[in-house]
């Protein structure tokens, strides 16, 4: 295995620039919607509480998660959550989060989620 990684880091360094910008441009995607393994986790404790605490709820919860972070970037899943979380408290402080802005990045989530459900359930 060092052989074959010696030999190919040469090649790649004689390509100059290396990647081409559609390959880069996957890379981006992909770094986009790499969810943490800590929510993902959390996501499927969570799913799985409501659906059972099976083994089928772990695969199709497990399922979900992969759908909803194929669909949706990292970054809008975080702000969706922390919206709803921040919604549940209650107060005059929530006013902010009720906002037309506010209720599109829930609306992503949720759209994310019916998805995840009709692909995995």
């Amino acid at each position: 295995m060092r052989k074959l990684i010696r030999l190919a880091v040469p090649a790649v360094a004689a390509l100059g620039m290396g990647l081409s910008t559609a390959f880069a441009q996957d890379i981006d995607a992909d770094t986009a919607n790499d969810y943490p393994t800590f929510n993902r986790a959390d996501y499927v404790f969570g799913c799985m509480q409501v659906n059972g605490n099976t083994r089928l709820a772990l695969e199709r919860c497990a399922c979900s998660i992969d759908v909803i972070a194929s669909i949706l970037p990292f970054k809008v899943y975080e702000e969706a959550e922390t919206i709803m979380s921040i919604r549940q408290r209650g107060g005059e402080s929530v006013a902010q989060f009720n906002r037309p802005e506010s209720q599109a990045i829930i609306t992503q989530l949720k759209q994310a989620q019916i998805e995840g459900e009709l692909r995995c359930f």
